[in-house]
């Protein structure tokens, strides 16, 4: 049975009261609306693209600026390396907590709330005068800005048709590339003449931006339709009236805590697979987001401008891996897009690892970005439609808060450890095509098949 109490207006049945509420707003009738695109749908994916492409200019930004930062708070990386880990274990808690606050609050006003929160933060940012006061900034503007990887995914996932769901999600994920362009676009042209402080007043303007596209977007018919559910039980209960059996076993798993609720058997595959692609995925890309300039600049000798320059192509022909990633994971199915993006990155990134050539490292740098980055849309897609409504944030929220615990804290302990054993971060970058085709290979056997799948087909 569906966790939704009633279905559309348009269906004749009667709807509960909160939803009785939102159906007087037209944006929220729209939003229920699954058999056409409405204007509402487009600026629900805008709102999210919005925040993806502000989340890709941060962690580029702070990729590009990393050399001028070591010299002018004269730190070594092991300090560089210290401070990111400490924003990134403070990350890790606003992951879990905006993704809990929207399962208890609503999408929309925690996204508004969201928003606002990092960009006010991020000139704390550019006026800090020592590292420990850049790392403390820091921590505010990641706490925040995590919680866009869950959120602003759920109100899409949840509004938009399960047929396009895929490239959606994919698309606006690919504002997260167009924002690195953007940063590396800071970092050649603002960075080189005005210093790497400019780089993060800038964006803060521009993030207030987003505050009004939330605005326009409602709130998620299939969270309302929870609440509705929830509130119907109860008063059954309390008026001692009988539940249906698929009521009371619904009921009975909203009663625990909704970390238990991810390892209760119906969700246990569900978790294990969103958590593991998760995990690899920020793995991934830990050691390619935050080593790659160092690696171009101390490997190859690129200055600052030189490789800003390849950032944004790098960046920006990424965006085509998006969209052709999240076409083929509605058409073909999650496991054939997986695979077919993930190979290709594997076996174009070994060849690029050992370039010399700066021809050659241009060229297939932007080969491997296609897959490399581009899976990140349905990876997104793939967390995003997991788990059931009624701990959706829950269980987004953890399998990226132990993404982040392993990709973004622990595992580049063991990237700068190999870069010191072997002098290089070749060593380390090698992890990364096997570990691609370990991903590939584990969702192509043991996944399951969600592509044109309503969410409640998927888990209730």
């Amino acid at each position: 049975m569906s966790d939704i109490l009633a279905v559309t207006p348009d269906s004749g049945e009667v709807v509960g009261p909160l939803e009785e509420r939102h159906l007087r707003s037209r944006v929220y009738r729209n939003a229920t609306d699954t058999s056409r695109l409405t204007s509402t749908h487009w600026h629900i994916a805008w709102a999210n693209g919005l925040g993806w492409g502000f989340d890709g200019m941060d962690g580029a930004i702070l990729a590009l600026v990393a050399p001028m930062l070591m010299k002018e708070f004269d730190i070594n990386l092991g300090t560089f390396r210290n401070g990111i880990q400490i924003s990134a274990l403070v990350s890790i808690i606003g992951l879990y907590l905006w993704p809990w606050l929207a399962d208890r609050f609503g999408r929309r006003n925690i996204l508004a709330l969201n928003i606002a929160v990092f960009s006010l933060a991020m000139p704390l940012v550019a006026f800090s005068p020592a590292w420990g006061t850049f790392v403390a900034a820091y921590c505010v503007v990641r706490f925040a800005l995590n919680g866009e990887w869950a959120v602003g995914s759920m109100l899409v996932a949840e509004t938009w048709p399960a047929r396009l769901r895929g490239r959606v999600l994919s698309v606006d994920r690919s504002t997260w590339s167009l924002g690195a362009a953007l940063a590396g676009t800071i970092v050649t042209f603002v960075v080189t003449v005005w210093g790497w402080r400019a780089a993060y007043v800038r964006p803060a303007v521009i993030a207030l931006l987003a505050i009004y596209v939330r605005l326009l977007c409602p709130e998620s018919p299939y969270w309302v339709r929870t609440q509705d559910r929830k509130h119907r039980i109860s008063e059954r209960l309390a008026a001692d009236f009988a539940l249906t059996a698929d009521d009371s076993d619904w009921i009975a798993k909203t009663r625990k805590p909704g970390w238990r609720q991810l390892f209760l058997p119906d969700l246990l595959r569900n978790t294990i697979m969103a958590t593991f692609v998760a995990s690899m995925a920020l793995i991934s890309y830990s050691t390619v987001g935050l080593w790659m300039p160092l690696f171009l600049s101390q490997q190859h000798h690129w200055s600052t401008a030189e490789y800003g320059s390849f950032y944004i192509a790098w960046s920006l022909f990424s965006v085509t891996g998006f969209w052709v990633g999240g076409w083929m994971i509605d058409r073909f199915g999650r496991r054939l897009g997986f695979a077919i993006l993930l190979v290709e990155a594997a076996v174009i990134m070994t060849i690029w690892i050992f370039a010399e050539n700066k021809l050659a490292l241009w060229l297939l740098g932007m080969g491997w970005a296609w897959g490399f980055i581009g899976v990140w849309g349905p990876v997104t897609t793939y967390t995003a439609e997991m788990y059931p409504t009624r701990i959706r944030g829950v269980g987004n929220g953890f399998s990226w808060s132990v993404a982040f615990l392993i990709g973004a804290v622990l595992w580049p302990f063991v990237s700068v450890w190999l870069r010191e054993t072997t002098g290089s971060f070749v060593a380390a970058f090698m992890l990364i095509p096997i570990i691609l085709l370990t991903m590939a290979a584990i969702i192509w056997f043991y996944s399951p098949e969600h592509a044109r799948k309503d969410l409640d087909q998927i888990a209730v």
